[in-house]
């Protein structure tokens, strides 16, 4: 396998998508946590604003996490995506 393919393609095959699909998956997923860590900093300097964004968020983002990896432990019937929960 090339460098180059090895690189860009390997990880999003291992997902079950194309480079593109992966691509835009990240972009939106880093976007909503450049979001949450603005809310979590206007939090800490402004206490009464974004009073549970940030937590509420990190849950939100965290069960979409875990539901992919399950989706994913399904589609590939192997224990490589497998979802464990939290301890709590």
């Amino acid at each position: 396998m090339s460098a180059l393919r090895k690189l860009f393609l390997e990880h999003p095959a291992t997902v079950d998508e194309s480079y593109l699909e992966h691509l835009i998956f990240a972009f939106r997923f880093s976007a909503r946590l450049f979001r949450i860590g603005l809310a979590a900093l206007m939090h800490g300097v402004v206490p009464a604003t974004f009073e549970t964004t940030a937590s509420s968020e990190v849950l939100a983002l965290a069960e979409e996490i875990r539901t992919r990896r399950q989706r994913m432990a399904e589609a590939s019937g192997t224990e490589r995506f497998s979802v464990q929960k939290p301890a709590g």
